[in-house]
């Protein structure tokens, strides 16, 4: 008994000196990861006060409705092709300034930013704020990206970023210390933070001092040149190109301001993103983010991500997941230890198709011009029997325009022509010069040919599949017979492009949010990226170097409105703007959406904390998770 009692007293000091040693370690190193700690004690890392910015980032914990969370584990993705890690970029969401959850800007990366009538823009940097490899973010790195590689003849071909561009006017940069820079216009630059906060921003930065090793004013004639063979391009600019990607962080070796880095080069089939030890990041409780010790994303066929997803092999997932998987999502929840939410997606539509008014076929051409065309169109859909056949009567049918959740949103928009009146459509289809057809009911083109229409597709979804069945149906109703034809998203962007396509389909708006202080960019011929007008948009974004200048009087007016926005000296003028660009736009069937307000399945593990029930899941603002900061979210278990 004696024994058995001094034994059990034993036991009883071993385990609350174990204890009290347990709870010394996590005091000790309070603030920071365990992993991290131990390389500080192992001398590998500085302390944690070394490497956070003296002003660090504070997450408001209590307004974003989170918890303190712990450290560890690896958070699992799937991806469908190895160029999806740029996505992890879109997620990270570390920018100069961006959206707080609210949709406001504010600063992130930076400490502060000050505007004089937006055409002036202070920025300060967070004094010892560190690159993942410890070197310093200073005015040099901005300096090195506009000097060395905007203004570089062979680095800087395409020229001037558009949103750093006022009526073709360059920005007047200045450094003012090794923390503060300048940008400054004569006129107000109204687009130029939201370009720096967007998903894939304009980077205005670079680690110059990993980076000079890839230039030619920098770098030993030799070392480049041995670099340049070896990596099998044609020139040090092209090395320097492929070795300082930041939206698709394929180079493990440059240092990153995100709060995860990518740790494997590819090609591979699974990508390790480790934590970044000098993030800027930290909770209501001083401890540095992230949470999560590692990303891990693995690469595999899109077709099977929502199966994969549905046996818990992933911890967060929603690209590559269907409205249509959700039933069998939640049938799997409790076996495999998930849980399916369904976010609000943020697009101005779900998809919408997108005739090609620079498309090369001059028949083809004059009727996408042609307005009654594009409205017949439109008015053949039934956008309700499609929302109850493919969405359950959950979306809104709609034109592309945005949604209600946004200040901008009017009735008018939404109806603009999306109503189903298959009548008035044949009424449109005779005033467009289709009024014949032949013995199969199609109508006739004006050259005689049957009014046979192939819609480009990337062919990245059975459901937009579906809804495309359901539309030819519709249009083959009022005399137009239309094909499905399906390729990779990079060879339907290249015809699209290169106008060898009539009409494509492919996500509406990507803003359906927008507030009268964000870009209208979407509205107006600005990008070749836009399928309706791809060539008018090369033409602006080259600064007339390659495209063509548009020539239709309703795109030439919002492409002046927009100008007009990005120099627009108040609130009230942006709104003006704003509605009469949406005016335009929805009344001339620019694009014709088909329904909005759609839900997107989110999936996530049972035990993963502060990632929100309800959310906006679209690629502007939000970034998908991006606002929603997956550097806060942790695993309970």
């Amino acid at each position: 008994m004696v024994i058995r009692k001094l034994t059990m007293a034993l036991l009883f000091a071993l385990s609350v000196a174990l204890l009290f040693n347990f709870q010394f370690i996590r005091q000790s190193h309070a603030g920071e990861a365990p992993d991290i700690a131990q390389m500080v004690a192992n001398g590998k890392l500085p302390p944690l006060e070394e490497r956070l910015p003296e002003d660090p980032l504070v997450v408001d914990f209590d307004a974003e409705g989170k918890t303190i969370g712990r450290y560890g584990g690896e958070l699992r993705m799937l991806m469908g092709r190895a160029k999806d890690i740029g996505q992890i970029t879109v997620y990270e969401y570390a920018r100069l300034i961006g959206y707080d959850v609210n949709i406001e800007l504010v600063p992130d990366l930076l400490e502060s930013v000050e505007s004089v009538e937006d055409k002036e823009f202070t920025f300060k940097i967070r004094k010892g704020h560190r690159w993942s490899d410890g070197h310093l973010l200073t005015t040099e790195d901005f300096r090195y990206y506009w000097e060395d590689v905007i203004k570089d003849p062979e680095l800087g071909r395409q020229g001037v970023p558009s949103a750093m561009l006022v009526e073709g006017e360059e920005p007047v940069f200045e450094i003012i210390d090794d923390l503060t820079f300048k940008y400054s216009w004569s006129k107000p630059n109204k687009s130029f933070l939201q370009a720096l906060a967007a998903p894939s921003p304009v980077w205005i930065y670079l680690p110059a001092h990993y980076v000079k090793q890839f230039h030619a004013k920098y770098a030993d004639p030799e070392k480049l040149a041995a670099m340049v063979k070896e990596a099998n391009v044609d020139s040090w600019a092209a090395l320097h190109t492929r070795r300082t990607r930041q939206r698709r962080p394929e180079n493990p070796d440059m240092p990153t301001l995100q709060p995860w880095q990518n740790t494997t080069p590819p090609p591979a089939e699974r990508f390790v993103f480790v934590r970044n030890p000098f993030f800027h990041r930290v909770d209501n409780e001083g401890n540095q983010l992230p949470y999560i010790d590692k990303l891990l994303v693995d690469i595999v066929s899109k077709d099977v991500i929502a199966a994969k997803t549905g046996s818990g092999e992933s911890n967060l997932q929603a690209r590559y997941i269907r409205f249509d998987n959700f039933t069998f999502l939640k049938e799997s929840e409790e076996k495999h230890g998930f849980i399916t939410n369904l976010w609000t997606t943020g697009k101005g539509s779900e998809y919408a198709l997108y005739p090609n008014l620079n498309t090369k076929d001059p028949v083809w051409r004059g009727l996408m011009r042609d307005a009654n065309f594009r409205r017949a169109l439109s008015l053949a859909i039934d956008r309700d029997e499609i929302n109850e056949v493919i969405y359950f009567g959950l979306a809104s049918p709609s034109a592309n325009t945005v949604l209600p959740q946004s200040p901008l949103f009017r009735e008018e928009y939404r109806e603009a022509w999306s109503y189903f009146d298959p009548d008035k459509a044949n009424e449109l289809l005779d005033a467009a010069g289709l009024g014949a057809r032949d013995d199969d009911g199609v109508r006739l083109l004006p050259n005689g040919e049957r009014a046979e229409l192939t819609i480009e597709s990337a062919g990245e979804s059975t459901e937009e599949t579906d809804v495309l069945e359901l539309v030819a149906a519709q249009w083959k109703a009022i005399g137009i017979k239309a094909f499905v034809r399906a390729s990779q998203r990079d060879i339907f962007r290249r015809r699209a492009a290169a106008g060898e396509t009539p009409i494509s389909v492919f996500f509406g708006l990507n803003n359906g949010v927008a507030a009268p202080t964000m870009s209208p960019e979407e509205l107006a011929p600005v990008s070749p990226a836009q399928l309706q007008w791809p060539s008018w948009g090369e033409y602006y974004e080259t600064g007339g170097k390659a495209g063509e200048p548009p020539d239709m009087p309703e795109a030439v007016e919002l492409l002046d409105l927009f100008k007009e926005w990005k120099t627009s000296a108040d609130v009230e003028q942006q709104i003006e703007v704003w509605h009469k660009m949406l005016d335009i736009f929805t009344d001339q069937a620019f694009s014709i959406g088909i329904v909005n307000n759609t839900r997107q399945p989110v999936v996530t593990s049972s035990n993963l904390r502060n990632v929100p029930e309800e959310g906006i899941y679209s690629w502007e603002p939000t970034s998908y998770f991006g606002i929603y900061r997956p550097d806060t979210f942790w695993f309970e278990e």
